[in-house]
């Protein structure tokens, strides 16, 4: 590993996470030795089918689910497309109504847009300042056509963990079917999806130390959702194609790793994550911490800097060996400012000066030191360039 390498600071675990050793050791024999097809009926393949068998049970034990309620998927982008279109299509006799709120990932936004262009109805509910859904909004959005709410366990962007259980309980009452991308939440929060009344969940294998291109849908039972990819039997007939056993027994472990030391971890990432939003808010004027300071994520700091553009402090910190994100990774390189932040009702000035960082159990407290100090320096050079902030600063001077 390069010296380069080495001094890497990483704090972008909301956009992937690193894959854990152990991972890669369980998926390994899976490739080159029980690379059987699991839908093959000698022993080869056996192997393999037991292997998907044993993640789907232990998957299904985190959540409080039944094995066959958990179906894999290439991902959560997939996961929430089945969610939402499957869903519309088996139920659009009922009514084709969606509600969905205005805070969410773009695998739902775009599905939703896709599905208005095929004649659906969807209704964005807004969310307070710090991005938690208006419950009375929502119960006001329920119509007698209404067959689906899509809200997100926690935003992939600001941390903001939703009302879940109140959340269920509405949908519940008003016999509407309930999704939530847990894309981000699944492995960092414990869920119940029987308390909490949710009847499909979406989540990704290489948010919690997994693979990428693995996830999985959770879809209760006596839920009439239609196939998603068709051409063969594999997931109990509703996703056709040979299983990714080696990218399915390493969601395994990973979850198992997750769950094993979930508070431990959850604890870390919090004293880390304080630590910084502290270290920050005390140490570099103008700035703005976005999100629910109390119901957030463990590892998620996401800071709005005035007078500057995320964009130049992205490429200025990586050049310093720190790896962060303006918001999701999903819309690299759009000029557009986070509709996430936009929703919470920052203006556009303030939103393009927007900074996320994801903390990971394994980082440290002199890495967050260092963070801080790299992103004071930085954050002064560019205000320095700024007529903006020399406006500002002459004005507050008179």
């Amino acid at each position: 590993m390069s010296e380069g390498m080495r001094d890497l600071i990483y704090l972008d675990n909301a956009a992937t996470t690193k894959t854990a050793p152990e991972v890669v050791e369980a998926m390994l024999p899976y490739f080159t030795e029980n690379y059987g097809n699991p839908s093959s009926i000698y022993s080869l393949g056996s192997a393999a089918k037991k292997a998907v068998m044993e993640s789907r049970e232990y998957i299904a034990s985190t959540i409080g689910a039944k094995n066959n309620e958990i179906y894999f998927t290439g991902g959560g982008s997939e996961a929430d497309n089945w969610a939402l279109i499957a869903t519309a299509e088996a139920y659009a006799s009922r009514g084709r109504h969606i509600i969905t709120s205005k805070i969410e990932h773009h695998a739902i936004l775009h599905t939703c847009e896709y599905l208005e262009s095929k004649g659906y109805e969807i209704t964005y509910i807004d969310v307070d300042e710090n991005g938690i859904v208006k419950l009375d909004d929502l119960k006001a959005a329920i119509r007698q056509d209404t067959i689906l709410i899509s809200i997100m366990f926690a935003n992939n962007e600001i941390g903001t963990i939703q009302p879940m259980k109140e959340i269920g309980k509405i949908a519940k009452e008003h016999d509407v079917l309930l999704h939530t991308d847990a894309v981000q939440a699944y492995a960092h929060l414990p869920i119940d999806v029987d308390e909490m009344n949710i009847d499909m969940l979406s989540a990704s294998g290489h948010k919690f130390q997994g693979p990428k291109g693995i996830g999985f849908l959770y879809i209760r039972t006596g839920i009439k959702i239609r196939s998603f990819l068709h051409g063969g039997q594999q997931e109990r007939g509703r996703r056709a194609g040979t299983e990714n056993v080696p990218g399915i027994v390493g969601m395994g472990k990973a979850a198992q790793l997750a769950f094993s030391h979930l508070e431990e971890r959850e604890e870390k990432e919090k004293e880390l994550r304080d630590y910084l939003i502290k270290k920050i808010g005390e140490e570099i004027p103008y700035c703005r911490l976005n999100g629910d300071r109390e119901k957030r994520l463990s590892n998620n700091v996401n800071y709005s800097f005035r007078f500057i553009e995320g964009e130049s402090l992205l490429i200025m910190l990586d050049r310093k060996g720190i790896c962060g994100s303006s918001g999701s990774a999903c819309t690299s390189g759009s000029l557009d400012p986070s509709h996430v932040l936009l929703a919470i009702g920052l203006p556009h000035e303030i939103a393009h000066g927007s900074l996320r960082l994801t903390v990971n159990w394994e980082n440290t407290l002199e890495e967050m030191d260092r963070t801080v100090e790299t992103i004071k320096e930085i954050v002064e050079r560019l205000r320095a360039m700024s007529p903006l902030y020399e406006d500002y600063i002459a004005r507050k001077g008179q």
